[in-house]
């Protein structure tokens, strides 16, 4: 299955193709909630606009997983339940890490080997199980890599 280009899906992220499924790595979520300088009122943007058309919100169970790590390490309850209940909202659809995706994982690692780290291969075999149109990371590496069932992989940058 092959990508669009960047072009056609930015577009649509501005100018409404209408009813899309968006999975969101790792960094949008914790760039989101710790307010970072720099990408934070990119990712409102990107949800505002999401929001506007309907489109949906998934990421996976590890996602939840990376964004305790730092909280739970530096004794920030308060951090650890504000991304728990975002992440376990109705607005946030988590995909599990099952048998299934668990083969489309085996053959990203495969496949490219060493170029894509195992968390970034479960992430992107999560996208794949979904059937998602837009995968978005700030991983710009990422974006060279080919997953089915993932319509196009964009770096936060080029949005």
């Amino acid at each position: 299955m092959g990508r669009r280009r960047c072009g056609s899906i930015c577009q649509g992220i501005e100018g409404g193709l209408g009813l899309s499924v968006h999975f969101w790595d790792t960094n949008l979520f914790i760039y989101l909630i710790e307010q970072d300088p720099t990408w934070h009122d990119t990712i409102i943007k990107i949800r505002q606009d999401m929001l506007a058309k309907d489109d949906i919100l998934v990421t996976s169970t590890l996602t939840l997983g990376e964004v305790l790590v730092k909280p739970l390490r530096e004794n920030r309850l308060d951090l650890a339940e504000k991304y728990r209940s975002i992440l376990t909202s109705s607005s946030v659809i988590l995909i599990n890490f099952d048998e299934s995706v668990a083969e489309r994982f085996a053959k990203k690692r495969s496949q490219y080997g060493k170029k894509v780290k195992p968390p970034d291969a479960i992430q992107l075999a999560c996208a794949g199980a979904y059937r998602v149109d837009l995968f978005i990371t700030n991983d710009e590496r990422l974006e060279e890599i080919m997953v089915d069932g993932v319509s196009e992989i964009v770096s936060l940058g080029k949005l």
